[in-house]
């Protein structure tokens, strides 16, 4: 049965990859290495662009080769959410409190959130069921938010929705698993091992490399 795979991109990363020699991971490489006995129609990954930042300045152009390497990927579609960032107080836990505080004291800080890309995902999940482009799906998440999306197209559109836990360390949905179809978490070192891009490539541009960091 044809199968569409949607990557939740930060939730992936940051349940897999992060901390990992493994960043320059070929997505899919990954899709047939989870679903051996499945056709790959289409993969769809959902991310947002990073901005530079004094503690890590090279950041922006880390993702742009990533990007690059990832649109090598023929039936890979990479769609875009954006950060916002407002300033909030937060509570600052010392070793010790001030002599006489009775609570943590505050701090401004800059927050940063990712926007959209759960949204997006949900959208192009329910689209592309009821537009018949797959006849099952499999989601590379553990955002309960998904639960709503997976719901509509497991048990109103009847299409089979396979969720696929990124996170090493942390159980997989309670809401995902109670709308899901089937569900697995597999993507540990070895896994993702097996599944990284050369570490040169070559595109309509010309030939890149992994970035060195990496």
């Amino acid at each position: 049965m044809p199968t569409n795979v949607y990557i939740d991109g930060f939730n992936l990363y940051y349940g897999s990859v992060k901390g990992t020699p493994f960043k320059w991971l070929d997505l899919g490489a990954l899709c047939r290495y989870l679903l051996p006995t499945a056709t790959i129609h289409r993969i769809r990954y959902f991310t947002a662009r990073v901005s530079p930042s004094p503690n890590d300045p090279s950041a922006a152009t880390r993702q742009d080769i990533y990007i690059r390497a990832l649109r090598t990927i023929p039936n890979l579609d990479i769609h875009f959410g954006h950060f916002v960032q407002w300033p909030k107080l937060m509570p600052q836990f010392p070793l010790a409190y001030p002599h006489g505080a009775t609570s943590p004291q505050a701090v401004q800080v800059l927050k940063t959130e990712e926007k959209g890309s759960d949204v997006n995902l949900g959208v192009y999940l329910v689209r592309d069921c009821f537009v018949r482009d797959f006849t099952e799906a499999a989601i590379i998440s553990n955002d309960s938010d998904l639960a709503e999306a997976l719901k509509i197209v497991a048990t109103e559109a009847h299409c089979p929705v396979k969720v696929i836990n990124p996170h090493r360390f942390n159980p997989i949905s309670r809401e995902l698993c109670a709308v899901s179809s089937s569900h697995m978490a597999t993507i540990n070192s070895s896994v993702l091992r097996a599944c990284q891009f050369s570490s040169t490539l070559t595109d309509s541009i010309g030939t890149f490399s992994k970035p060195q960091s990496w």
